[in-house]
């Protein structure tokens, strides 16, 4: 029998104002020097208001760290924890998508260390947290406040590399709806087709179990049932909750299981040409369904079962196409880029492609079906 586990959050707060929950938690924590992390694009937002409007007074005036990198480099990130031994912070508070999220729990292991972020690249477990972290999603899609995984841009080797440490699992997770309201669509739908990513890989993943697949299933029957409303409708609030919600649980299902050659695959893409982290994984992720079907199709059926109307008279192939067909659409009613040309990738990349993704064995060995070099080439090819 396999053995396998769930790490969750300490505690999660959804709902109508969740945010004011804030200011219990810093009481309850006796902080006296938060420091938050956000971008500037969300602080003009005002959703930083948000939070700032609910931080007692007597932690007095928070420090904000507002210039944090999209996707950051390893370097960028340990700019941050430099800039943070200076701050005294008993708590960090972290404003936005996946990559202040993750910058923010790789902050919290590394404050007045002697690890340094280059360190964790080749030993994940060399640092411990130090300092509790509050995380706020201001996307519905990246899952990164559920998850123990930091992903981080190593420019040397062109690539993505996910830090998996449990130790950074959030201490307190909020998922209030209005942080997602004005989100633009463009970045709705690549984080909501990310969460969707989520879901679905870990629900065919070769480390899937009882407890990931509750998680991914449900996840995955969210996200199919709101992504488009949520995207297209700013005042869907309903299905943007959803949507967040979702994302949430597919963030945990990457903590029971894991993902797969989607996310091998798009790593490459996302250090080397700095496609976005979603697009990326929107590209190929018709591509890996298809090359996976022939040993995930009964999962697939399942998934079509618990997302759709169960039809008697569709066969377990028929519904794996139906589902697969699905996600191709929502793909492309959201508008997401689909092919590299887009980009202005060159042809003659294709072989470094094919090697730095390779190169993410973490990720591969997760896949149902091997994939090998040739196969690798074979689906960068549908999207070049």
């Amino acid at each position: 029998m396999k053995t396998y586990g769930l790490s969750l959050p300490g505690s999660v707060y959804s709902g109508e104002d969740s945010i004011s929950k804030i200011a219990d938690i810093l009481r309850a924590n006796g902080t006296r020097h938060p420091v938050l992390f956000t971008t500037e694009g969300i602080r003009q937002t005002g959703l930083l208001d948000l939070v700032l409007d609910v931080i007692p007074q007597e932690c007095g005036e928070p420090a904000v760290l507002d210039d944090l990198a999209v996707e950051p480099t390893y370097g960028e990130v340990q700019s941050v924890v430099d800039r943070c031994n200076a701050l005294e912070a008993d708590m960090l508070i972290a404003v936005g998508g996946g990559s202040v999220i993750d910058a923010t729990k790789l902050v919290s292991l590394l404050i007045n260390s002697s690890v340094t972020v280059k360190d964790l690249l080749d030993d994940p477990l060399a640092a411990r947290k130090t300092v509790k972290v509050i995380c706020v999603p201001t996307t519905a899609g990246t899952g990164a406040e559920a998850t123990p995984n930091a992903i981080v841009a190593v420019p040397e080797k062109e690539l993505k590399v996910g830090i998996v440490n449990p130790e950074m699992i959030s201490d307190y997770v909020i998922l209030d709806s209005r942080t997602t309201k004005n989100l633009p669509r463009s970045i709705a739908a690549s984080t909501g087709v990310d969460a969707l990513c989520h879901a679905v890989e870990c629900f065919t993943s070769n480390k899937a179990n009882p407890i990931s697949d509750c998680f991914a299933l449900r996840a995955l029957e969210m996200i199919m049932k709101n992504i488009v409303p949520a995207c297209d409708d700013r005042d869907a609030l309903e299905a943007k909750e959803q949507m967040l919600i979702a994302s949430f649980f597919a963030g945990i299902a990457i903590t029971a299981s894991g993902t797969t050659a989607v996310h091998a695959l798009s790593y490459p893409l996302g250090g080397k040409y700095h496609i976005a982290h979603g697009v990326a994984n929107a590209m190929l992720l018709t591509p890996v369904m298809r090359f996976n079907q022939p040993v995930i199709g009964d999962k697939l059926a399942e998934a079509y079962d618990r997302c759709f109307e169960p039809d008697g008279t569709l066969t377990a192939e028929q519904k794996a196409d139906r589902i697969i067909t699905r996600m191709e659409e929502i793909v492309s009613h959201l508008n997401i880029p689909t092919s590299l040309k887009e980009f202005n990738v060159p042809a003659e990349d294709l072989e470094g492609l094919v090697a730095s993704g390779m190169d993410v064995r973490r990720l591969l060995d997760n896949n149902m079906r091997e994939v090998t070099a040739d196969d690798a080439r074979a689906i960068y090819l549908q999207v070049m």
